[in-house]
């Protein structure tokens, strides 16, 4: 019995960004960032693209059990019962962990954790952050005869706000198990198609809108237990350089076989004819549309092969 493990990269449109940041002091908003290669890239945490990804799959009707709860005075969300990865998709993808003993005990025999199936790791730019940023002015809520009964302030003055921002694209990698799919098939292939349409992925103080569907695609399912290429391949111009691996599984000198291979996008639309030649006649499977080539990769992933 062999069972097949899926490893995805996502590359998103560029746009402006300034959707995830933390905060200091004196009104300045900070982009958050790593080192790479000398220098700094902006990045998404892989929390904040599930938080993401559990919320559009409550817009798409799956059943949910946390939910983000807006008028507390902190962070918070609310879980309807106790973790059910039997009950809800959300605790099923994404897992949850139970700390407090007394409702462990209360709530036997359901288990107190659970690993996320959904393996998913930071979405990192494209291109490097050159250091922009803007301004503006947030006013003072100023107390007149109109509002004296009513009057609320956050400040005794108006306050200049600066802010971090990139245009860029973000590549993110993510991967899954069939074994721990196949449970809830339908559950799994909803999140495969969440992510054809992932928007909302922000810090909790987001205004920005930022898109995170895909642009391009490229995916390998294989019993494989590495993805066995650079999960973060794409280029700055939104080329992925490691598919001038991929060959004819049947070759000896093939380095990566083609026909586990699935390729999307902007990527497939914009590659030049011989290699769509070389590239299907060594059996990789390409796409134009993302949202197709993910409908056509959930039918093949989720396929029992017992």
């Amino acid at each position: 019995m062999t069972k097949l493990n899926l490893f995805t990269t996502v590359l998103t449109y560029p746009a402006p960004s300034s959707n995830y940041r933390g905060e200091s002091e004196e009104n300045r908003t900070v982009l958050q960032k790593i080192s790479k290669n000398g220098q700094k890239y902006t990045v998404v945490s892989p929390e904040s693209i599930r938080n993401a990804l559990r919320e559009t799959l409550i817009l798409m009707g799956l059943p949910n059990n946390r939910s983000r709860v807006y008028d507390a005075d902190q962070l918070a969300v609310e879980f309807k019962e106790f973790p059910n990865a039997s009950k809800y998709a959300d605790d099923f993808l994404f897992g949850f962990l139970v700390a407090k003993t007394e409702d462990v005990k209360k709530n036997k025999p359901l288990p107190p954790k659970r690993d996320s199936i959904f393996r998913c790791n930071m979405a990192v730019a494209l291109s490097p952050y050159k250091y922009d940023a803007v301004f503006h002015q947030s006013p003072l809520n100023q107390k007149t005869k109109n509002n004296e009964k009513t009057f609320w302030s956050n400040a005794s003055t108006s306050a200049l706000l600066h802010r971090e921002v990139t245009h860029t694209a973000f590549q993110y990698p993510f991967a899954l198990s069939q074994r721990d799919c196949l449970e809830h098939p339908e559950w799994v292939k909803a999140l495969l198609q969440a992510i054809t349409q992932l928007n909302k992925v922000a810090g909790g103080h987001a205004r920005a809108y930022y898109e995170f569907a895909p642009r391009s695609v490229v995916a390998r399912l294989t019993p494989k237990l590495v993805a066995g290429y650079n999960t973060y391949g794409f280029g700055d111009m939104g080329d992925f350089s490691e598919l001038s691996r991929l060959g004819k599984a049947e070759d000896e000198n093939c380095d990566l076989p083609a026909n586990e291979f699935w390729i999307g996008g902007e990527i497939v639309r914009d590659m030049e004819n011989d290699e769509i030649t070389r590239l299907k006649e060594a059996g990789a499977h390409l796409y134009t549309n993302p949202e197709k080539l993910f409908d056509a990769l959930a039918t093949e992933f989720l396929a029992s092969n017992d």
